[in-house]
């Protein structure tokens, strides 16, 4: 047998090389290509309602390094963008904020960096090892769709609360009632929520189909273009710029606050009180949430998003462990993906890793330019706004649990829902959920 060439062999390993390296930049390309700019656009503020007051609550109330969390979140949404190639977004770890504005003194900076580390690192060996995508598989639609069910319609309830009382973010508290009129009053949120509605309506269905009958011809040809305009109208886009004018507006002295320039940037620095605190007040709650909400969830609610696009729950898994992993050592705030996130951008036209990776780059050129400072003019945009993007992404997630169909499967999806909601918690209303599953499959084994 005649010996193969070395020169031969480093050839065909070059080209190999050369290959796998232009398909990998295709694959990017194609991920981060816009299928429409505005909608792309409009699909960006999505989860806006959901990010902004977890975001300002800790900067106001733990003084959170807006600038680094920006940088961070800003290279994180850019990242995902390319490699999923759909508008999956990164959002602060909620249970964890939640733990650090009403613990009071006792849970810091330290400790939430600490609890985001732990939950990171448990996500990113559930992950590696497999173990994330075998309870992907294990848990039953009914359940999962409970958890969508609930963490929708929290988001839909935690809404209302923005648009109908003033709130105080530092404390995560609700006021008094909010005044009917002013630059941040119920006529403006009731008025905003009005024009959302008229120009995206309630969504399209995703197995929607073009009909061609001839003698309708004329019809739908005319209504195709009146529903082509109003989907290149960035009606979110432009709520939300109202408010960043309604914010400057309400307190013209903010631009004096304004500072150019990155925060300073420091490691964290932790003591064993500090781990042991984020691990038990901030992992422990954490973890459930994350598991179910930032990983299981999301990677169904793709599958029934994006056919042909389904998530796998092993690279989600580790790609929210690797991104606490790296930026909390820098004070940037615990991240995850979200079920919530996903369909408020998809409501508002997000159909690319484009849709985040937009985001992503403005988060990244206003952390590098303003920095901490941003916190002023966010402190004075107008609460109800945010209130009604958060209430459509909310009813978006809930409203992906209607192809439930059998009677069994909506029992035990309204019971892991009920749990979930009064114990503030997924965990609960999962445990019961998947109780209520298998005492079900029992009896239909029972009695058949």
């Amino acid at each position: 047998m005649e010996s193969q060439n070395p020169q031969t062999s480093e050839n065909l390993d070059s080209n190999s090389t050369s290959l796998s390296r232009h398909n990998l930049v295709h694959k990017v390309k194609s991920n981060l290509v816009f299928r429409s700019k505005w909608a792309e656009l409009n699909g960006a503020m999505g989860d806006l309602g959901t990010y902004i007051p977890i975001v300002l609550a800790l900067t106001l109330a733990k003084d959170l390094n807006l600038g680094t969390t920006l940088i961070f979140t800003g290279v994180y949404n850019m990242l995902t963008g390319a490699i999923y190639g759909i508008p999956l977004p990164v959002q602060p770890m909620k249970s964890i904020a939640a733990v650090a504005i009403s613990d009071g003194p006792d849970f810091n900076i330290p400790e939430i960096m600490a609890a985001g580390i732990c939950t990171g690192a448990i996500l990113l060996v559930l992950g590696a090892t497999g173990l994330m995508q075998l309870v992907y598989k294990l848990i039953p639609l009914s359940v999962v769709r409970g958890i969508q069910l609930s963490q929708g319609l929290a988001f839909a309830m935690t809404a209302v609360k923005y648009i109908r009382k003033v709130q105080d973010f530092s404390k995560s508290k609700s006021k008094e009632n909010r005044h009917w009129v002013g630059l941040d009053g119920l006529i403006l949120a009731i008025v905003c929520a009005c024009f959302i509605i008229v120009i995206n309506g309630a969504g399209k269905e995703r197995n929607e189909r073009e009909t061609s009958n001839v003698d309708d011809e004329e019809r739908n040809m005319r209504s195709t273009r009146i529903k082509k305009t109003m989907a290149n109208i960035p009606s979110a886009f432009i709520v939300f710029l109202l408010g960043v004018v309604l914010a400057f507006i309400r307190k013209p002295a903010v631009v004096k606050d304004i500072k150019f320039g990155p925060s300073s940037m420091e490691v964290v620095q932790f003591t064993s009180h500090a781990w042991k605190q984020g691990f038990i007040k901030g992992t422990i709650p954490q973890l459930p949430l994350s598991i179910l909400n930032s990983v299981i969830a999301v990677c169904k609610l793709s599958s029934d998003l994006f056919p042909g696009k389904e998530l796998s729950a092993t690279s989600v898994s580790i790609t929210v462990g690797l991104m606490n992993l790296v930026g909390c050592w820098f004070g940037a705030i615990p991240c995850c993906h979200g079920a919530g996130g996903l369909a408020g951008q998809y409501k508002f036209g997000g159909r690319s890793g484009g849709c985040v990776a937009i985001l992503g780059a403005a988060e990244l050129v206003l952390g590098l330019v303003l920095g901490t400072s941003l916190v002023r003019i966010l402190d004075w945009f107008p609460v109800g706004i945010l209130g009604v993007l958060l209430l459509f992404a909310g009813i978006e997630l809930a409203m992906t649990c209607r192809d439930t169909n059998s009677k069994g499967e909506c029992f035990v999806m309204l019971i892991c829902t009920a749990v979930s909601l009064v114990g503030s918690s997924a965990a609960p209303g999962f445990v019961c959920g998947m109780v209520v599953h298998l005492l079900l499959k029992l009896r239909l084994h029972l009695f058949n």
